[in-house]
């Protein structure tokens, strides 16, 4: 093999080796994982459908945030939601280091990035 193509197939497996490791960061949780990851944390963020958002995940299954109260729970490998009479949410939990990302129905719905405790007193 050639200087050149030993060189070309270095620097590939190199790429790959970055692709890889990128693609790793980011793990789809499981309920456990999620329990683990946002239960006694905020997640402050936006979500596609109703914007900006603050909110602490009281271990009680209560959601605290400046405006709103609700309720959250585990459903298998997701996070369920309901606040006031609205009807009840579940996403999938994707983590990347401290950022969160909520999918529905294999799309991005919201995003946002964990805050360890309670700092805004909700």
């Amino acid at each position: 093999m050639s200087s050149l193509r030993l060189k070309l197939a270095g620097a590939l497996a190199g790429i790959i080796l970055i692709i890889a490791v990128v693609a790793s960061a980011a793990e789809l949780l499981t309920g456990e994982k999620i329990r683990a990851f946002l239960v006694g944390n905020t997640v402050q963020g936006s979500m596609i459908a109703t914007g900006p958002y603050s909110e602490f995940y009281q271990p009680d299954g209560r959601v605290r945030s400046k405006d709103y109260i609700g309720n959250w729970y585990i459903d298998g490998d997701q996070m369920c939601f309901q606040y006031f009479s609205d009807p009840e949410y579940c996403w999938q939990v994707l983590r990347d280091g401290d950022a969160v990302q909520w999918i529905k129905d294999g799309r991005v719905e919201g995003t946002g990035t964990v805050v360890k405790g309670n700092p805004n007193n909700f």
